[in-house]
């Protein structure tokens, strides 16, 4: 019977712990999803900013050479991040493919110009900057004209600029939701163990002494929350880019590695000051409020 009585305890304390690390687990998964999200919109906005083009319309009279030339040229201005080279007969086959029949044949000859796709780097990848860059490329002799879609990278911008918002202050919540989550299931574990708690300073054992194995026993459970969420976080990574293989253009492994050691650092930081605040409470408190 008494075997029975001390087994008892031991497992309803196991389940606690388990019950607190599941706990810690699943609202780390939640913070290192959202940290995903912020990181492949981050890529995504980068991407998509860095794929704006900008096509230089080379004068007719121009000869190859002078357009590779100039192709170097604005290579090396510090608003590019790359060019390709669209000679007259590259034009010509990408309009062909695009309209399906061969305009060149029934023309008679090839009206198009060759041109210098021109894509900026990210920062510059907006109207304000955009407008004195090509203001300084038409003072070119060769340059016949530069096109671009001014509507459509205002459009991208403002998206990006509203979507950023949204999910920042998202973030923000689930971030104050996820301490508070942690710290309540971290004190309603403690809580099974006030009696025990305020015995040991009753036979004169020290705080410090009574919080130390408590906190120990938090930061492992914050640690292993934390590997299982990075685990989970792994998985869905991969079901992702299995199911939008185009996500894998957006991969960051250094970054993502960020992210599973802020959830770590969070883990082991948020359940261990949470245990900490709540054996104080129990230290504190008189003998009598903890039958309440």
């Amino acid at each position: 019977m008494a075997v029975l009585e001390q087994g008892s305890p031991r497992k309803k304390t196991k389940s606690v712990y388990v019950s607190t690390v599941i706990s810690i687990a699943l609202v780390l998964l939640m913070t290192g999803l959202l940290g995903l999200i912020l990181v492949h919109a981050k890529n995504l906005s980068k991407y998509v900013k860095e794929n704006i083009v900008l096509n230089v319309i080379v004068n007719d009279n121009v000869n190859e050479g002078d357009v590779l030339s100039l192709q170097k040229d604005i290579e090396k201005d510090s608003y590019v991040l790359r060019t390709e080279y669209v000679s007259k007969e590259l034009a010509a086959k990408n309009l062909k493919e695009d309209l399906g029949e061969d305009f060149v044949e029934y023309l008679g000859h090839n009206p198009l110009l060759p041109s210098i796709d021109i894509y900026l780097k990210e920062q510059y990848a907006n109207s304000d900057s955009i407008q004195p860059f090509i203001n300084k490329l038409e003072k070119n002799s060769r340059v016949k004209e530069v096109v671009y879609q001014e509507s459509l990278i205002d459009m991208v911008n403002n998206n990006i600029r509203i979507i950023s918002m949204i999910v920042l202050a998202f973030a923000v919540i689930l971030m104050v939701i996820a301490v508070a989550l942690i710290n309540n299931t971290i004190r309603l574990a403690i809580y099974s163990q006030r009696f025990l708690i305020k015995s040991m300073q009753l036979i004169g054992a020290t705080k410090s002494f009574i919080r130390k194995p408590y906190i120990l026993y938090g930061i492992i459970h914050g640690l292993i929350g934390a590997l299982i969420a990075i685990l989970l976080l792994i998985f869905a990574l991969q079901f992702a880019q299995k199911q939008v293989p185009e996500l894998i253009f957006l991969r960051n492994w250094y970054e993502f590695g960020a992210i599973f050691i802020i959830v770590v650092i969070l883990g082991i930081l948020i359940s261990g000051l949470s245990t900490y605040f709540a054996v104080t409470k129990y230290l504190k408190a008189k003998s009598h409020s903890l039958y309440r």
